[in-house]
């Protein structure tokens, strides 16, 4: 492969990936099981002291 070409790809290669990072994904955020535990048990409390006032 010869000088030029691979400059070329490596160029090419990073517009790419900067490329990629640009696009939003339709994916939601990861969250861990003991993230959604916590957050389940905060909004268990607060219906609780809800329906107890």
């Amino acid at each position: 492969m010869n000088r030029t070409k691979k400059i070329t790809l490596k160029h090419m290669s990073k517009l790419k990936k900067a490329n990629a990072k640009l696009q939003n994904s339709n994916k939601p955020k990861y969250v861990s099981k003991a993230e959604r535990e916590r957050l389940a048990a905060l909004e268990a409390a607060e219906a609780a002291q809800i329906d107890g006032e």
